[in-house]
């Protein structure tokens, strides 16, 4: 893909690094004029792709409509992935097992959890979790990227995202991503995951090197998920992600110019709405599926 280093992926790509997390729209151009490129994340475009209305309430209504209480399986995902990062950030010589609990431990959270019984075993089971895991990684060896936000160019987008792990293997860059949930991801997930092909992207432009392996490390089993990426199947994730942006702006534009803003943002019901942040203000949502209960997502 011309433009990142590293690439040849055979479909177009803008100028220089898109600016970050905002919200840019493609705006009218005259004829001979460079297209203002659509500044966004890959989770971005996953809410909108998960839910129009879920993400005009997200990103677009000003302000913000309230969101419901907080879910207590984000709080373990939280505080796994803080205290991997410190981890990481430790001397070499203090990264060893017990110190890596131990950092769970202050970055645990009390958020969503349905009592402190369930909060203190929550606790004590992802301090395993970490300690077993952190076993087997080599601390002399800091990975070139740990919580590094990356950043390339599409043909339409100017995409950005925060990457959880970038390691560097046999002169490859290799994506990681921690997951925390019940879920035990599998090659499949690797392969479909357009946030994982877009760091892909990000870490070509970023590192200046090639890049084409990403792995999901599922930390409370010590599974990964691998799948090594083709320059065809990063097109075709970069192609989704260029339709969905085009959507966004069309129903940005919509409502722009005085469209209804319900209409430009449709619901997109199922059972996912009973996990959704802005349920209390989506009837729709509401008889698609019964509330959860913010520990829910806990594994029994």
């Amino acid at each position: 893909m011309a433009g990142i280093a590293g690439s040849d992926i055979p479909v177009g790509i803008g100028g220089g690094i898109g600016g970050g997390i905002g919200g840019g729209i493609v705006q009218p151009t005259l004829p001979g004029m460079p297209v203002r490129l659509f500044a966004c994340t890959p989770s971005r475009l996953a809410t909108y792709a998960d839910c129009p209305r879920r993400y005009r309430m997200t990103y677009v209504d000003r302000p913000p409509p309230g969101r419901g209480a907080p879910w207590a399986h984000n709080s373990v995902g939280a505080a796994v992935h803080t205290a991997l990062k410190q981890w990481w950030d430790l001397p070499a010589a203090r990264r060893t097992p017990p110190a890596a609990g131990a950092l769970l431990e202050a970055a645990w959270l009390r958020d969503g959890f349905r009592d402190d019984e369930q909060w203190d075993n929550w606790r004590l089971k992802a301090r395993q979790w970490l300690i077993r895991y952190v076993a087997d990684l080599n601390p002399a060896e800091r990975p070139p990227g740990v919580e590094r936000t990356v950043a390339a160019t599409t043909g339409r987008l100017a995409l950005s995202g925060r990457v959880d792990r970038i390691d560097r293997r046999d002169g490859e860059l290799v994506v990681v991503d921690y997951k925390t949930g019940r879920w035990v991801p599998d090659e499949d997930d690797a392969r479909g995951s357009q946030a994982l092909a877009m760091y892909v992207l990000g870490a070509r432009r970023t590192f200046h090197a090639s890049c084409r392996r990403v792995e999901l490390h599922h930390v409370p089993t010590k599974t990964t998920a691998v799948f090594e990426h083709s320059e065809e199947s990063l097109a075709r994730h970069v192609g989704r992600a260029e339709d969905t942006a085009a959507d966004i702006v069309d129903a940005t534009a919509s409502v722009a110019g005085g469209g209804s803003p319900e209409e430009a943002f449709p619901p997109r019901t199922g059972t996912q709405c009973g996990w959704c942040d802005f349920r209390r203000h989506c009837p729709e949502g509401q008889l698609a599926a019964p509330a959860r209960a913010p520990w829910a997502a806990l594994a029994p």
